[in-house]
């Protein structure tokens, strides 16, 4: 197979090398050319906001960084616990919604029982409403059971939409990994709880992998539920951070992107850590040698 690749790489000709890289060259130009532009905001000195074709930071200062991540409340470092808010809500949404769903996923891809379509049909139902429509129910709720203003709140709302998603997206993963894999296991004397945990979870890691994230991702940038659940500022997630910067007499631009730089790395940090996995085979270890 290498053999194949390298001689159809020798059959390119110059022109089309230099095509394909000029394009490549021109995507990440495209895509990384709105990071410029808060880059430049969020390290420029205080100036009127006029369009430039390239955005180069004006009187260059930290100013703006310094004075997001050194915000203070009452002697407490507030920015400091929103971040961690944020981050603890993140993982703990997503170390929820794989933990139910892994099992249910299981279930789902590998045994018929009675009322399973019906569930299936049930789960996709709950994916067709936006989350502005649950806003109100979900209010009533956790005022009810006394978790407004909490992380424990906001991690059960978070949870109610990432567990649907990741059912189907684990499903899908479990149905694509071969039933003669457990099957070979049990063979040689593992009990079917056994072989899942020893074929079927390192099989679908990279599956596990990419839904743990998506649904990190989605409860860490998640704004509507998080600004009607949560009504103390030390309790504020990252995204309801940003949005008061912006108000509707005073926007603050330039802390706005000095923020949102700040945001991005554990995210970035995140995608790092898990790149191997990410990347992994999907069946990588699944048989024997």
């Amino acid at each position: 197979m290498s053999n194949a690749w390298q001689e159809k790489a020798e059959r390119v000709s110059p022109l089309e090398s230099v095509a394909s890289h000029a394009i490549l060259v021109l995507a990440v130009a495209f895509a990384l050319y709105p990071v410029l532009w808060v880059v430049s905001l969020a390290f420029s000195g205080d100036r009127p906001l006029v369009p430039e074709v390239l955005p180069i930071p004006h009187h260059p200062t930290l100013r703006h960084l310094t004075a997001v991540v050194t915000t203070r409340h009452g002697g407490d470092w507030l920015f400091g616990r929103q971040l961690a808010n944020s981050i603890i809500v993140s993982l703990a949404t997503a170390a929820v919604g794989v933990i139910i769903a892994i099992p249910t996923a299981y279930a789902l891809a590998r045994f018929r029982f009675a009322g399973k379509e019906r569930g299936l049909a049930a789960l996709l139902a709950t994916q067709m409403f936006p989350t502005v429509a649950s806003a109100i129910p979900l209010y009533l709720m956790l005022n009810a059971l006394h978790l407004l203003n909490s992380r424990t709140g906001l991690v059960v709302c978070y949870a109610s939409t990432s567990v649907p998603f990741a059912i189907f997206q684990l499903r899908a993963a479990f149905e694509a990994i071969p039933v003669d894999l457990e099957e070979a296991a049990m063979v040689d004397g593992a009990t079917r709880f056994g072989a899942f945990l020893r074929v079927v979870l390192p099989a679908a890691r990279p599956a596990i992998a990419v839904t743990s994230l998506f649904a990190f991702m989605s409860a860490y940038n998640e704004f509507i539920l998080a600004a009607t659940l949560l009504g103390r500022e030390e309790m504020f997630t990252l995204p309801v951070v940003l949005q008061r910067y912006i108000g509707e007499y005073d926007q603050q631009w330039e802390r706005f992107a000095a923020g949102a730089l700040v945001v991005s790395i554990p995210v970035m940090a995140l995608f790092y850590v898990a790149q191997r996995h990410l990347v992994a085979g999907l069946t990588s270890g699944g048989v024997k040698g």
